[in-house]
């Protein structure tokens, strides 16, 4: 964080969170037991946070007071490279997640996706509870099933997702499609 004030980044990440679960002040008053005045002081940064208040918002949040401290460090960057970003890559598939960036410092989440010919990945309606997402097409041809519906998507498609349905991301072609995921949270 710097030689900049820690509280202000302290502040705009329980706003930011509050803001993501679509909260007013009242309701993360209720949830966390903390005053709405208080909370409105602590959000203008007209006070600090104690510890104890600090743990009664993160719970509220359903986060330990470590991750939400960690959320505020990561906050400040803003820049992170190619080689920075988590690679992972299924064994059974082959299907590889290059996360682009990451929720904890964005109320946005970018993963790009490239899926093997021939591949199919399944997840269950349970994936996307509390999640919004859009795919976009990058290259290549992606069979999207959701729930019963199924679509086809080509370069430069998008698709937003619905009610949280069972999903299937196929690739149907010979050659891998590649294909971005945003997410946010409810």
């Amino acid at each position: 964080m710097g030689s900049e004030d820690p509280t202000r980044f302290i502040s705009d990440r329980i706003r930011l969170e509050r803001e993501l679960r679509g909260w007013s002040l009242t309701e993360l008053s209720k949830r966390s037991d903390v005053s709405k005045a208080m909370l409105s002081k602590i959000e203008r940064v007209e006070t600090s946070p104690t510890a104890v208040l600090l743990g009664k918002i993160s719970s509220a949040f359903q986060l330990t007071l470590s991750t939400l401290l960690c959320r505020v460090e990561q906050e400040t960057i803003r820049l992170v490279s190619k080689n920075e970003q988590a690679l992972w890559t299924d064994p059974d598939t082959g299907y590889i997640r290059q996360q682009v960036s990451s929720a904890i410092n964005s109320p946005v989440e970018l993963t790009q996706i490239t899926l093997p010919e021939s591949a199919e990945v399944k997840f269950p309606a349970s994936s996307y509870v509390f999640l919004k997402q859009v795919i976009w097409m990058i290259s290549g041809e992606l069979t999207f099933t959701e729930g019963g519906r199924k679509s086809i998507l080509e370069e430069g498609d998008s698709y937003i997702l619905g009610e949280p349905q069972d999903c299937i991301f196929k690739n149907e072609t010979e050659k891998p499609c590649l294909y971005l995921v945003v997410v946010t949270r409810q």
